[in-house]
């Protein structure tokens, strides 16, 4: 039986139903790794033997005894992005300068996955510190999409959508700042989810934008992405950004919930404006399914897309200035030898360990926080910031779900932005603007492109804390493409 081309929840099944084994489904995987990911490079640490170890006990110890009902991801391998921190597994950030760092203690995502007995199988690659939307920014070498590895899979969480994608793993974890978790998703066919920000704790993420950053899962189908989101939301006390209070479960109620009657806003101006024909063709199916399903359609305008990206790079820049200023060679990161002096050892840590686009970053948000620029540009981005969350607000008083695109285009090819980087950042004008407003956003594949056999994703974003409707919404469209593709399978 080919295990590694099953979702989640079907995996969870032949688990509880104990036709198969955690240790055979581990294996399993990872034969599957050693065989694929050497054209892929979607890993940058396998852990084999802890792994073997946690499935092997498991077996032992819950399986074998246990009568009672089993949580979903007991026995079940996960892939972390690297840059969640795993206790004695290295977490290097896709850096040179973490290149040799094991944390001495797990993320809260991570930890509540292994309590619910999750096998962690190794961690996948990224963009350098989750800069960048192509997974092209690694000092471990570059992803390729498994679609068509000339081309990116997206970033900066695109080793965990290429694992995801290409069977090498259930399910995966990744963080999205701008888009980090939807963008490769999209591009690579599977489910990605941006909760609400706080909904999943940021303690043990290695931050890279600390307002911005979120934790979320990628799954290749929509009930086995909310059973992931359901172990890992909450409160955490140790996360000062924590929502407070419980966060509502979905699995259970998202198959219950129906459609029909519901207010879905469409920015059809911006579409027309900013994507390729093959993408407006993909929202417009999605939107006639939605419509066919009993929704109400709703011409909406989002805000001016030019200021949303600006306001989203100099706020992100900002806080990546901030936050890896303790990168310097003395308090944490790889430090450089034979330096004479404090300034030297500062500048060589950093410019050997950082990549360019981390440097492109750091400069940015340095200029912008000087005192002569921090009133004129930075503050505006905050100020810009609020302005887009009250329009929001507005705007889901008339609507309950919002549709997008995910990208303009199709995924490039490796290499496109190689001789001008800035040129890349259009690439997130669709989902920046969930990240600004802080709001639940789902990437899901709605059709495959037949020139190219790439598989095309909507976004789908819900009103702050709702990520029931979200996900209810997300799988009542993923059941109407399924049921569309039978109809035409019955036609022919």
């Amino acid at each position: 039986m080919e295990y590694t081309s099953m979702t989640l929840k079907e995996l969870s099944q032949l688990i509880h139903k104990r036709e198969i084994s955690s240790l055979e489904l581990t294996e399993n995987y990872i034969k599957k790794i050693k065989e694929k990911d050497h054209e892929l490079g979607a890993f940058i640490t396998v852990s084999e033997e802890s792994a073997i170890k946690t499935a092997s006990w498991i077996d032992e110890d819950i399986l074998s005894s246990s009568s009672e009902k089993l949580h979903p991801l007991v026995g079940i391998p996960v892939a972390i992005k690297d840059n969640l921190c795993t206790e004695g597994i290295k977490t290097t950030c896709a850096s040179r300068l973490l290149q040799n760092f094991v944390p001495p203690y797990s993320a809260e995502a991570v930890m509540k996955l292994k309590k619910h007995g999750a096998v962690i199988i190794g961690k996948t690659n990224m963009d350098e510190f989750g800069m960048g939307s192509s997974c092209e920014n690694s000092a471990f070498g570059i992803t390729k999409n498994p679609l068509d590895t000339a081309r990116v899979p997206g970033g900066s969480s695109g080793g965990s959508a290429a694992a995801v994608a290409s069977g090498l793993v259930p399910y995966a974890l990744g963080s999205d700042t701008g888009g980090s978790i939807r963008q490769p998703a999209s591009y690579c066919g599977v489910v990605g989810m941006k909760p609400s920000y706080g909904r999943v704790s940021r303690y043990g993420l290695i931050a890279f934008a600390s307002s911005l950053d979120t934790v979320g899962p990628i799954t290749r189908d929509v009930i086995s992405n909310a059973a992931v989101y359901d172990a890992i939301a909450g409160h955490d006390p140790k996360d000062s950004t924590s929502m407070r209070g419980c966060a509502e479960t979905v699995v259970d109620k998202i198959e219950n919930g129906s459609v029909k009657g519901m207010r879905i806003g469409i920015p059809f101006s911006l579409i027309e404006s900013h994507t390729d024909k093959k993408i407006k063709n993909a929202v417009m199916s999605a939107i006639n399914l939605f419509s066919g399903m009993g929704c109400k359609i709703i011409d909406i305008e989002l805000p001016d897309p030019a200021l949303t990206l600006a306001a989203y790079y100099a706020i992100s820049s900002a806080e990546a200035s901030s936050n890896l200023a303790r990168y310097d060679g003395i308090r944490f990161g790889t430090r450089a030898e034979d330096c004479l002096s404090i300034d030297e050892l500062y500048k060589k840590s950093r410019s050997i360990g950082f990549g360019d686009e981390v440097k492109r970053r750091i400069l940015l948000g340095t200029f912008l926080l000087s005192r002569e620029m921090s009133d004129r540009y930075y503050k505006k981005a905050l100020f810009t910031r609020e302005a887009i969350k009250q329009d929001f607000d507005k705007l889901f008083s008339a609507c309950d779900v919002i549709i997008t695109p995910v990208s303009p285009g199709l995924p490039y090819h490796i290499g496109k932005y190689k001789t001008e980087p800035s040129a890349r950042y259009s690439e997130d004008i669709f989902t920046v603007y969930a990240s600004l407003a802080g709001l639940p956003a789902i990437s899901m594949p709605v059709c495959k492109d037949a020139s190219t056999g790439l598989q095309i994703g909507i976004e789908i974003i819900g009103r702050f804390r709702e990520e029931l409707t979200v996900y209810q919404s997300a799988y009542a469209l993923e059941n109407e493409i399924k049921n569309s593709e039978r109809r035409c399978e019955n036609d022919i």
